[in-house]
């Protein structure tokens, strides 16, 4: 089985903790004995904070999006040192580099790859091109729900969405460097023409992980079409 992971920047908070990096190396080293594994990681903590302070010192957002860069790379330098002998050394800096790098048979971890572009959508790029099976969006909510169920009590979550249902729920996040939320139209665009079998789930619990690559029913299914 070929799976792409995507690693919110909530796994990378402000006090990086130890152990958590850790349980999540274990269970995606234990996962790529036997499958193919990419994953793709976000900027977290470090990337706002200096992106906030670009923005400030009057940085256009193109800018900001390449602080952003840099620092989801310097979150994957972290797991490729936690993954040690079953990850490439080398972070890609563009698909054809994953693509190389995938030949090794190791995990290969990435950050952002451009501009204009959300770790998403890179990782999308990526299940794309190494036609994965499964797209693994490991964030900081239990799944999508019907509304923001910060502002609507009655929001329900989802075990199942499709893509366009899913860009509906989420039209009116924000588009700046670093205020992606769950998915952006980029990402969802790219899910939906490779048709993509992607699961949306708490990554906050490692374990979560583990019953994804396992195959069993967690957070919520996107699918392209009904």
């Amino acid at each position: 089985m070929k799976v792409v992971v995507k690693l919110g920047g909530f796994a990378f908070p402000s006090d990086l903790s130890h152990d958590t990096i850790q349980a999540y190396c274990r269970a995606m080293n234990l996962f790529s004995k036997k499958n193919q594994l990419a994953i793709v990681t976000g900027g977290g903590v470090l990337a706002r904070r200096y992106i906030t302070a670009a923005r400030r010192l009057g940085a256009p957002e193109s800018v900001c999006d390449q602080i952003g860069i840099h620092a989801s790379r310097l979150n994957a330098r972290l797991f490729i040192a936690g993954l040690s002998d079953s990850a490439y050394p080398d972070i890609p800096e563009s698909l054809g580099e994953f693509t190389k790098f995938r030949t090794s048979g190791l995990i290969v971890v990435m950050g952002g790859l451009q501009p204009g572009q959300s770790t998403n959508a890179v990782a999308a790029l990526a299940a794309e091109t190494m036609r994965a099976d499964y797209l693994v969006n490991a964030t900081d909510v239990d799944g999508v729900y019907s509304s923001d169920p910060e502002k609507d009590a009655h929001a329900k979550r989802l075990d199942e969405v499709t893509i366009d249902e899913l860009m509906r729920i989420l039209s009116t996040q924000g588009m700046g460097a670093g205020e992606y939320a769950l998915m952006d139209p980029l990402a969802l665009r790219i899910i939906r023409r490779a048709r993509i079998p992607t699961v949306i789930l708490d990554g906050r619990d490692p374990s979560n992980l583990e019953k994804a690559f396992a195959g069993r029913r967690v957070g919520t299914r996107v699918t392209p079409t009904k």
